[in-house]
């Protein structure tokens, strides 16, 4: 079995949500089992375990980074049984996201609590796609209605799109999706370049 896994990143409001119907019809037709690790940081904070009720935000990432990995292995466990010859695992951000919400200290104690290493982990990863957050040049396009674990303002998404692009930083197969007042347009652009990186690495 051919798998791929690949995430999908950016800042809030950059589209992900929406991207993901778009991926699964798309690549279901070129013959892909297209499988969704949903995103941990919203699932938790929904839940009630948050940076501001759990004792420290790092005892918070701690916790995140493990439900991310622990997810990301039963879905490729769960995968890896179904009849297909190519399976993509999709996920709605990855593990260095939770990077952008640290210091380096903090990161640093929480890759060593999980007994992790910084470009290992980034790099399990086939390749990232990051989608620019709307408040990047498009801020009447931002909009905090569609996810409770949104709080950002217009500034503060912004500078978390640029962490997160810097979380990433030194990834072999990262591609920037930029925005467009077209959104079919950005939608377009991601489909395209996930094309073009699996035909490569199925060449």
């Amino acid at each position: 079995m051919e798998i791929t896994k690949i995430v999908i990143t950016g800042g809030p409001c950059a589209g992900k949500t929406a991207a993901m119907s778009h991926i699964r019809d798309h690549f279901s037709k070129e013959g892909y089992t297209v499988l969704f690790v949903p995103e941990t940081a919203s699932e938790l904070i929904s839940g009630g375990v948050a940076p501001w009720t759990c004792g420290t935000n790092e005892d918070y990432q701690v916790c995140q980074m493990r439900m991310q990995l622990f997810k990301e292995e039963i879905f490729l466990a769960g995968g890896s049984t179904m009849p297909t010859q190519r399976l993509l695992l999709v996920c709605d951000r990855g593990a260095m996201d939770n990077r952008a919400y640290m210091d380096d200290g903090e990161f640093a104690r929480v890759l060593n609590k999980l007994g992790l290493e910084a470009n290992a982990l980034r790099d399990s990863y086939d390749a990232v796609f990051h989608l620019v957050t709307a408040a990047k040049g498009l801020p009447q396009f931002y909009t905090l209605e569609n996810n409770a674990a949104r709080i950002e303002t217009v500034e503060e998404a912004t500078a978390l799109d640029d962490r997160i692009l810097a979380a990433w930083a030194g990834h072999p197969h990262f591609r920037l999706i930029e925005n467009s007042p077209d959104f079919e347009r950005k939608i377009s652009h991601l489909l395209a370049e996930i094309a073009m990186f699996l035909a490569e690495k199925n060449s």
